[in-house]
């Protein structure tokens, strides 16, 4: 065990990516467990009966639950190259609920066979028409809320990666002129390299993770 606040997290969660870029770029260390979310571990379900990662739990008990709120968290601890500067709220709202319906179903359409739209909306078309709306606001600012990373893109990269990647070959072919190179920049970056290690499970008598910059132990 360590004073640490623990951050539940699963590698390639895109929630728990944005979680982890934000308390990474903040400078703050956490005791990092990774959950297998097939079996999740009792200590996650008490501190978060939701039991969906991440999950950041401190020492008195008290627990942020959702990745926004986890990244607005660090980066008011500290943030140093400003991203709260570009929290916007209303991109984050659609890349949390539009963009991530449509991804949902353009990725795992057997999940939901049972919706009345099943078989009725190309989700990879309505996905493709928000992406393109963010390709202009690129082409415009340079970044999604500005000339440099933001809170924005951090909170929508993961989103976007995880579409690209579905169907790879199609979304390069697509004319999205800001975005490619957006997306190759972060997911070229120091800063995702740093967050993606890759850690077994934990089991509670396992050694504590210090996942933090400043010793860059989890590397």
């Amino acid at each position: 065990m360590t004073d640490l606040p623990i951050l539940y997290s699963f590698r390639r969660c895109p929630y728990a990516m944005r979680a982890r870029m934000a308390l990474w770029i903040a400078g703050i260390a956490v005791e990092l467990r990774e959950v297998k979310l097939a079996s999740k571990p009792q200590e996650l379900l008490k501190a978060s009966p939701k039991a969906t990662v991440p999950v950041l739990e401190f020492g008195d008990g008290s627990v942020v639950e959702e990745s926004i709120a986890i990244m607005r968290w660090a980066l008011n601890q500290n943030d140093p190259e400003d991203w709260l500067a570009g929290d916007n709220t209303e991109l984050i709202a659609e890349a949390d609920g539009p963009f991530k319906h449509h991804l949902d179903r353009y990725k795992y359409p057997n999940r939901y066979e049972d919706e009345p739209s099943f078989g009725e909306v190309d989700h990879q078309a309505a996905g493709l028409a928000i992406l393109k709306k963010w390709d202009a606001k690129i082409g415009e600012n340079g970044s999604l809320a500005r000339d440099s990373r933001s809170l924005a893109d951090i909170a929508l990269f993961p989103f976007v990666r995880q579409f690209a990647n579905h169907k790879r070959d199609w979304f390069d072919a697509q004319d999205l002129p800001h975005i490619h190179p957006w997306l190759d920049n972060h997911l070229t970056s120091d800063l995702f390299a740093k967050i993606m290690p890759k850690f077994t499970p934990w089991q509670p008598d396992d050694e504590p993770i210090v996942f933090t910059p400043a010793t860059d132990r989890s590397i």
